[in-house]
């Protein structure tokens, strides 16, 4: 699954946005339609070569300010006194 993996990411390395690539799966962070034209975009990207493609969105809207990718994991490790694998 990799070489379809890396022509997503490109995608989402590209757009500029926040995100975190993790084995199971990319966290992306933004604004509602930067976030859904990136999907978008490596949805077509997938479809022009594939079959079928699989997808697994799961949001977590909040509004507010971002830099939460970091600032969650940030906060758990302060609270713990040591940083840990992520």
């Amino acid at each position: 699954m990799s070489p379809y993996v890396a022509r997503s990411l490109d995608i989402i390395d590209k757009s500029g946005l926040p995100y975190q690539l993790t084995p199971m799966g990319t966290i992306i962070e933004g604004e509602w339609a930067e976030v859904m034209a990136i999907v978008t975009a490596c949805f077509e990207t997938m479809r022009a070569d594939c079959d079928r493609v699989e997808t697994h969105i799961k949001i977590d809207y909040r509004a507010g300010p971002g830099g939460r990718l970091k600032s969650k994991v940030d906060s758990v490790q302060k609270k713990l006194g040591r940083k840990l694998s992520t």
